[in-house]
């Protein structure tokens, strides 16, 4: 057979593979062919959703296990050599590796990062592809591996998981960078990941390997919850054996172990209780992993700080989705520019975390509220004469009304969506939370009634709530479904089944911001979970167009020689020995989302000392204002345009015009192909058909959207080829066929009748057997021409 006659699978088989295997390649551990690496956006539209193209290498080289070092993109022999190699190079600068071929089965296109082949990007023979010794040799001159210590931390192996369970390419990435950092003698390390994305079991990784090489014999695992150090050793780190690993707990230390879990707080003291951190000596450690390190590890007025100050021989891992970058605080400052990042924005991009969707609304109250002269609250309380606003509400002013139109709001959206859908509403404070679990249940009082716990508190101050934070969390439990917190469940809390976050609190930074967003990014597919919704009653999603919502971490704050770090607490509570707040009074907070100052006082006195914090108010009229739904877009933004809009413009970037749509829909063998293209890129037709009409054919539903013409429904087009007498070229008995075919369009569309299986369904069944139907047409090409034709004559123009 003609080599330009093979197809690229049959190129990869014959030629690639066999020239990757003689230069010493094993077919077993180090070739991976056909990888998708990314799972494919989750493309959402109305109540609908799928998913988008995975990316997939045609092949991925590794020198050990989950150790990439090499990526081959390979075409048929119509196509050059170097084909491909633009998508080949986007894959590397994911995947991190630096050597980058292309083939068509006559020779490679070698493009080498590391610099050590001599040429950028040079042509070599199929007999001429590199040892996997040779390419690792250059990898490590690239990387700065030469020490022999280095060399045997980086190759150390990734601990084997018989459950068949290995890292996601961003995990290997983070694991892989950080490995290499420590070989090379970093010891300080952050690394970025986002919610979600598996954080703690990269962390285990990380640790195995150094812990394997010998490298880092003693580890202590830092968190700030008690549950995340019980979830941590039980769950990801179990592997090591609990025979080495220790919690440490009521301020015992036992120095017998290997591998310790802790919470910054069990281990600092205070005037009375001396820090229990001070029993172990200073080298005691070898390495220090810091979780969710944003949480004030970085201040230096921080007691957590202590513990990193006092093993300051350790090498100290930071792990957060959200650095702490302010005019005060930098983790960057502390813990050195992130060796790896994975954002959420790329999350979503590859199909590993959910895309949101925001409904925006606004009361008529939220630009503004002045108290008549001498207006008291309902508890007596002569109101402050000023302008009150959303930074006001629920702080320093309550207004019934106003929570209650949000219970409402909820409870419709609820009600529209999945009742049992888990819920966290983020509120200003504790009265705040209390107050808004009231309104929900007065709201729900139909469901509270079958389950007293469908609506609860969880916040630091709450025992009953906190204990119904398991069950929250659990994803195999119905109840609770709402809980209303402050800053409780902002971070640290894995809510896998939340699919609606609620924003009614002011939200004092970006840290905060997506913290609070990452409650709800997790995807549990074969539960239902692919997407979740944000309802936003206090513009605080105006900070997804910020330029620092999704991009690189930078650092804000860089200290002089003997600048100090000033004490910040973003998240306004202190925390017991459990790990939990017990206070959650955002007082600190003097500006409102957008940086703004807080109003002036235009009563023209000043405050007197009785005066009470807060001021709760009755019989002010509340309405909606304005309400809108955003749908996250391709581009990472959001969308405000109707699903009409939408696709027309996604259409018409593909389609110039309805002749470049039309032959595209009749050279295409499958329509249900080019239909699944379009999805991919967002449009999903069957969302579309909700809003425009779901009589329409898929072809006339495009064609109208997206270039105005006159719609037909699948009846109309069946009706106009009866009338052609088409048919009177066949048979009697495969008329029959092709009038049943006719008829199946009819009911179902266009990828019922190119289905193979339809001959053996109604009313294919009734005529005869598929063999009978065929030969009624002659042979099996016949009777697909037939079809093809039949198609034809729908989509022909009038």
């Amino acid at each position: 057979m003609n080599k330009k006659d093979l197809s690229e699978r049959d190129i990869c088989t014959k030629f690639i593979t066999p020239a990757i295997q003689n230069a010493g390649w094993d077919v077993k551990k180090q070739i991976r062919e056909e990888v998708s690496f990314t799972d494919g956006r989750i493309i959402v539209q109305g109540k609908m959703h799928t998913r988008g193209k995975r990316k997939r290498a045609d092949y991925i080289l590794y020198y050990k296990p989950n150790i990439p070092i090499a990526i081959i993109e390979a075409k048929d022999n119509k196509k050059p050599v170097g084909d491909g190699m633009q998508q080949a190079l986007e894959y590397s600068e994911i995947l991190q590796v630096p050597f980058v071929f292309t083939s068509n089965g006559d020779s490679f296109l070698f493009h080498d990062h590391t610099g050590q082949f001599g040429d950028l990007e040079k042509e070599i023979k199929l007999e001429e592809f590199p040892s996997p010794e040779e390419l690792w040799q250059a990898y490590e001159v690239y990387r700065g591996l030469t020490e022999p210590k280095a060399k045997e931390i980086a190759t150390q192996d990734y601990h084997l998981d018989m459950s068949g369970m290995s890292p996601r390419y961003y995990q290997q990435n983070a694991i892989n960078r950080t490995i290499e950092a420590i070989a090379k003698g970093q010891d300080r390390i952050l690394l970025v990941m986002a919610t979600g994305t598996g954080k703690t079991y990269t962390a285990f990784n990380i640790i195995w390997r150094l812990w394997k090489a010998g490298t880092k014999k003693r580890i202590l695992f830092l968190a700030d919850r008690n549950a995340l150090l019980t979830q941590t050793k039980n769950g990801d780190f179990s592997p090591f054996g609990s025979d080495i690993m220790h919690i440490i707990k009521n301020r015992k230390i036992d120095k017998s172990y290997q591998i310790y879990f802790a919470l910054y707080q069990g281990l600092t003291g205070n005037e009375d209780v001396k820090n229990v951190y001070s029993e172990f000596s200073k080298d005691f450690f070898d390495l220090i992993v810091i979780d969710e390190c944003h949480r004030g590890s970085a201040s230096e007025a921080s007691a957590w700080r202590q513990i990193l100050d006092y093993f300051s021989a350790a090498t100290q891992i930071g792990l957060t989705a959200t650095p702490k970058e302010t005019k005060d605080i930098s983790n960057i400052a502390y813990f050195g520019d992130p060796v790896y990042t994975y954002s959420l924005k790329q999350g979503i991009e590859d199909g590993f975390l959910a895309p949101y969707k925001v409904i925006r609304i606004s009361t008529t109250v939220d630009e503004g509220w002045r108290p008549t002269k001498g207006l008291r609250d309902k508890y007596g309380n002569t109101i402050q004469d000023r302008i009150y606003n959303l930074k006001d509400y629920d702080r320093t002013l309550a207004i019934d009304e106003r929570t209650q139109l949000v219970a409402q709001k909820i409870t419709e959206y609820l009600k529209s969506f999945d009742r049992y859908a888990k819920t966290i509403v983020f509120c200003t404070d504790i009265d705040h939370a209390n107050r808004m679990r009231m309104a929900l249940i007065n709201e729900n009082a139909d469901l509270v009634a079958k389950h007293p716990n469908y609506v609860v508190k969880i916040t630091g101050d709450d025992e009953v709530g906190k204990q119904e934070l398991d069950n929250f969390m659990d994803v195999e439990e119905r109840i609770p479904v709402i809980a209303t917190t402050s800053k409780m469940l902002t971070t640290g809390v894995d809510t896998k089944m939340v699919k609606l976050v609620v924003l009614e609190a002011n939200i004092g930074s970006m840290t905060e911001f997506k913290q609070i967003i990452g409650r709800g990014t997790r995807i549990r597919e074969a539960e239902g979970k692919v997407y979740f919704t944000i309802m936003d009653f206090r513009k605080a999603t105006n900070l997804f167009a910020d330029p620092d919502f999704d991009g690189d971490p930078v650092q804000i704050y860089e200290p002089g020689i003997d600048d100090p770090v000033n004490p910040e607490d973003q998240y306004g509570g202190e925390e017991g020995a459990d790990g939990v707040l017990i206070s959650d009074d955002p007082d600190e907070n003097t500006e409102d989302i957008n940086g703004n100052p807080p109003d002036i006082d235009i009563s023209g006195g000043d405050e007197e000392d009785s005066e009470p914090k807060k001021y709760y108010v009755q019989n002010v009229p509340v309405s909606v204002a304005h309400e809108r739904v955003q749908y996250y877009g391709a581009d990472g933004k959001l969308i405000t345009e109707s699903l009409k809009d939408y696709t027309k413009k996604n259409i018409q970037k593909d389609f110039a015009s309805l002749d470049d749509f039309i032959q595209k829909w009749n050279s295409s063998d499958k329509k249900k192909e080019l239909l699944s293209e379009l999805a991919e890129q967002g449009i999903l037709l069957e969302a579309l058909r909700e809003e425009v009409g779901k009589d329409m054919d898929d072809f006339d539903l495009v064609a109208h959207v997206a270039f105005d013409q006159p719609p037909l429904t699948r009846k109309e087009r069946a009706e106009q080829v009866r009338k052609r007498n088409y048919f009177g070229k066949y048979s009697e008995q495969a008329q029959n066929v092709m009038k049943a075919l006719l008829k199946k369009y009819e009911d179902e569309g266009v990828s019922s009748i190119e289905d193979k299986a339809v001959l053996k369904l109604k009313p294919l069944n009734e005529i005869g057997s598929p063999v009978e139907i065929v030969r009624a047409f002659g042979k099996r090409g016949d009777f697909e021409k037939a079809v093809k034709e039949l198609e034809t004559e729908l989509y022909k123009r009038a």
